[in-house]
């Protein structure tokens, strides 16, 4: 039997404050610190990381041919100084949302599309990740211009798929979200607000 048709958006709640729920920490160096807050009469996620680097994911199948409209919300301090974000030692951001998907055939590896607040890079500006060519940075923020205040986002997820792997996307298998500066040895803070999947 088919299941109906998603009528509405399909939002990812956030865990309760001292649980994690279905998200779960991946850390890589260190433990970016995350807890849900109230801030500008928001229920958000706040980030801290202080030379860490760890995600907040979320295992869901997530069809894309329903809610292809990827949204979400998120604010930081600052950006972080460092000279060449492109390579590996520059490879931090003070916000990310990732959208990842399976690999083609047994062998390959996952790919994913990495939205970041870049630091200097411009909007529009999409590269291959330093560590892995299966994951794809895009900045969609960028600079201190804008830090402090609340920036909202809507991405095509398969178009942009399509656009950076040339392949066809119609389903995701995870999402995540990570603030991480171990690279450059900085520190960043971050907020994130409601990520949802909408309709065409």
């Amino acid at each position: 039997m088919a299941l109906p048709a998603h009528a509405g958006p399909l939002v990812l709640e956030w865990p309760s404050s001292g649980e994690s729920g279905d998200w779960e920490i991946e850390e890589f160096e260190g433990e970016t610190h995350y807890r849900v807050v109230e801030i500008d009469g928001r229920r958000v996620l706040e980030a801290d990381s202080a030379s860490t680097a760890s995600s907040l994911y979320l295992e869901r199948e997530i069809d894309l041919t329903e809610t292809p409209i990827l949204a979400w919300s998120w604010r930081v301090d600052e950006t972080l100084a460092v000279d060449d974000e492109r390579i590996k030692d520059g490879d931090d951001y003070a916000a990310r949302v990732y959208v990842v998907a399976s690999g083609e055939g047994w062998v390959d590896m996952p790919r994913a599309v990495n939205y970041v607040w870049a630091n200097r890079s411009e909007v529009g500006d999409a590269w291959p990740n330093p560590f892995t060519s299966k994951v794809m940075m895009v900045a969609v923020d960028s600079g201190t211009g804008e830090a402090g205040t609340w920036r909202t986002h809507r991405r095509d997820v398969r178009a942009d798929f399509r656009r950076l792997f040339g392949m066809e996307v119609d389903e995701l298998v995870g999402v995540a979200v990570m603030t991480d500066s171990d690279n450059c040895g900085q520190s960043a803070r971050a907020w994130y607000g409601e990520i949802a999947f909408h309709p065409e």
